[in-house]
């Protein structure tokens, strides 16, 4: 990456981890993954509970892994081969875990934490149930108002979801959010999170990467 572009990355990352702490989250920044990794896994013991939230960003440090070897739980309701009724079982234990990791769709630099969820689980976590939540993203997720934050979903966040998924919705075709009614639609659950959840322990982990989707 140039100069110019790591500039670029950490004065938006800066301006946005100035935005959450005033909005009274914990946010802190990292130049790459596997710094930051490192300062995820500072919260993991042998025995933590540790759920996942479906997050590319998240898979791509390869936290799952670090996890099981320093001997915590891993609760992924994304594993295949699980039944219906055993990602269900996961997601609900995941909103009582110690240590719930998620990804963002999309912030802004007022230090709005934008999401959509299909189900809702992702978000519940989020909001409120697990000892701890850590939210990450790259700086690629950053924009700079909700309006912004949604058309990023829309256009980018949405679709190429909807494709790893394999789910028969028109963005798959057409590479944009076509607001579709089917039973197969992921984007139901709208939420933004202004502030810090009263009772959430929440941390935001930005990095200077462009990571996830």
């Amino acid at each position: 990456m140039s100069d110019v572009m790591v500039w670029h990355q950490e004065a938006l990352a800066n301006r946005a981890v100035e935005a959450l702490r005033k909005n009274f989250f914990e946010a802190v920044y990292f130049t790459d993954a596997g710094r930051a990794a490192e300062y995820i896994m500072g919260f993991v013991n042998p025995g933590t509970k540790v759920g996942f939230g479906g997050s590319m960003t998240v898979k791509g440090m390869g936290i799952q892994d670090k996890v099981q070897a320093k001997g915590g739980l891993v609760l992924d309701h994304g594993v295949p081969g699980l039944s219906p009724e055993e990602v269900l079982s996961v997601r609900r234990q995941q909103l009582t875990c110690d240590l719930f990791l998620t990804g963002i769709n999309a912030m802004t630099l007022d230090g709005w934490l934008v999401n959509v969820d299909g189900a809702g689980n992702r978000v519940a976590a989020m909001t409120f149930g697990p000892g701890k939540v850590i939210a990450v993203a790259g700086t690629n997720k950053i924009r700079t108002d909700l309006d912004a934050a949604l058309e990023r979903i829309r256009c980018f966040a949405s679709p190429l979801n909807n494709k790893r998924l394999s789910r028969p919705n028109p963005c798959v075709k057409t590479g944009i959010c076509m607001d579709c009614q089917g039973a197969s639609r992921i984007c139901n659950i709208y939420h933004v999170l202004k502030r810090k959840p009263l009772a959430t322990d929440f941390t935001v982990v930005l990095i200077g990467e462009s990571l996830g989707y």
